[in-house]
């Protein structure tokens, strides 16, 4: 994490904002080992591809589960994109709420924007990676910063909780 002003940027999977950082949690009975691994399985899941969904839950590594997701037979783009945020809601919830630790990290970030700072990512992240001048400028950003969007309402119910 890197504060600039009232922005708080991540990025990798050794940021304990990120949905690719290992940490345990439980739900509906599964457990995961991180949010890219609940993701991407109700995403093989939505689309009920049981074989992905397997495979995902059979990895732990974040970038195996993303490209098993990225082929998931049956996708449809606007049925995903009805679903994805709640569903990542759900997993960073989760995450967060049964760490101490990482509910630490998070309720401290406020009230600072969150930032996904991934030069790659142009849909979970902003477009610009996290030392970029610009990403405190949001007329810079080339992405929609959906994960930054989603971890500022976890940290909005975590912190009536």
């Amino acid at each position: 994490m890197h504060r600039i002003g009232n922005v708080t940027a991540f990025f990798g999977a050794d940021d304990a904002l990120s949905n690719w950082h290992p940490c345990r949690f439980t739900y509906h009975g599964v457990d995961f080992t991180s949010v890219e691994q609940l993701m991407m399985l109700s995403k093989a899941k939505l689309f009920a591809d049981d074989m992905a969904a397997h495979q995902i839950l059979a990895t732990k590594d974040p970038m195996a589960q993303k490209m098993i997701g990225r082929k998931v037979k049956g996708f449809g783009l606007s049925l995903w994109e009805s679903r994805r945020e709640s569903i990542v809601f759900v997993g960073c919830r989760e995450k967060f709420s049964q760490n101490p630790g990482l509910r630490t990290i998070l309720l401290a970030t406020a009230p600072t924007e969150l930032v996904e700072a991934s030069p790659y990512d142009l849909i979970w992240g902003i477009g610009l990676g996290e030392r970029d001048s610009r990403v405190t400028d949001r007329r810079h950003w080339r992405g929609r910063n959906l994960l930054g969007i989603t971890l500022m309402r976890v940290r909005d119910t975590l912190s009536r909780s």
